[in-house]
């Protein structure tokens, strides 16, 4: 069988495969498709996410719920102002042996574990926020001089309330490219909010199981590298983030008017990426133009920022996003 043959044939797998875990993960997270979606997305390319939503609407749940699903080791840290670096990565201790030789011993911290959940990330302060930094870009972490590799796959599913501001603060902009997506958690549709009723007030929950190994995951992720991916998608996603950067002459009118700073080259990177998981996650074989329009919200939206202007006038991110997003794609289509 040629290379192709059976590059197409796993992909065809692995869709059927991910149609089986999103089945497993509406067991306990019902409804919520596109935020499914976008953090099984994450997971495909390899990256993190920052879910962004109101206490209560099952972020927690999610990830517990991913955990279990795609076979990962999780641990889960609350992030609080008093949490320091070393609660995050762990220490060394001086340990005394039996014949009376004392030496140091590394008890790892938390963060040695393959799905990470970090709780409300933004009340932790800078510094231990930083602590992150290192981890979510090389996979290792520096504690005394020594470098220790974490699990493999690694991957951070952050969550911020996005209306309590006070004691809490911001992600910096270098932290908040390292996250592959960012994903809007909603109210529930009321249908939805009567089959959570239903399904959680009962003497017993459904369960979800087990439908990925971490070796499995780690598959999927060097499959979906070798999608192929258009010329015109290709040049749809340099089109689209170019136009974001207000100092370029590809950017929109609209953005130039209302966008302080673009998106860089990472924003690229992770369109390239998530259009392909967003064709896997379809059962299709590879992306379109119009895969780049759906995610660029979540790709795009914490990798700029309005300029004070704009702000004052009740401009928001995803109506700019929305309507270059549009303008863009429809040109590529028509080209």
């Amino acid at each position: 069988m040629s290379d192709s043959a059976d590059l197409v044939a796993g992909i065809e797998s692995l869709g059927e495969k991910l149609a089986e875990a999103k089945a497993s993960i509406n067991r306990r997270f019902i409804g919520q498709e596109r935020v499914v979606d976008l953090t099984l997305a994450a997971l495909l390319c390899g990256g993190h996410g920052l879910l962004i939503g109101l206490p209560g609407l099952g972020k927690t749940r999610l990830v517990d719920t991913l955990s279990t699903v795609m076979g990962l080791d999780g641990n889960r840290i609350q992030f609080t102002p008093d949490l320091m670096p070393a609660d995050i990565l762990g220490s060394e201790i001086l340990e005394t042996g039996a014949d009376g030789t004392r030496m140091f011993k590394f008890i790892e911290g938390p963060i040695f574990c393959q799905l990470l959940m970090a709780d409300e990330i933004n009340r932790a302060s800078p510094r231990t926020q930083s602590a992150l930094l290192q981890a979510m870009q090389e996979k290792v972490v520096t504690v005394a001089g020594q470098d220790r590799p974490l699990g493999a796959p690694f991957h951070v599913l952050a969550t911020q309330n996005p209306i309590e501001q006070e004691g809490t603060y911001p992600l910096p902009e270098a932290q908040l490219d390292r996250f592959l997506v960012q994903i809007e958690v909603v109210y529930p549709t009321r249908d939805t909010e009567r089959d959570i009723l239903v399904a959680t007030t009962g003497v017993e929950e459904a369960q979800s199981r087990q439908v990925f190994s971490a070796a499995e995951l780690m598959s999927a992720q060097n499959l979906l590298r070798r999608m192929p991916v258009g010329e015109s998608v290709v040049e749809a996603i340099l089109d689209l983030v170019r136009a974001f950067r207000p100092g370029e002459p590809e950017a929109a009118d609209i953005v130039r008017e209302t966008v302080a700073w673009g998106p860089g080259p990472r924003a690229a990177q992770a369109l390239m990426l998530t259009v392909r998981a967003k064709a896997l996650l379809d059962g299709r074989l590879a992306p379109s133009i119009d895969d780049v329009a759906d995610m660029a919200p979540a790709v795009l939206s914490h990798r700029m920022a309005l300029s004070f202007a704009a702000r004052a006038r009740g401009e928001t991110l995803s109506n700019v996003i929305a309507k270059v997003s549009e303008s863009v794609t429809r040109v590529e289509a028509a080209a």
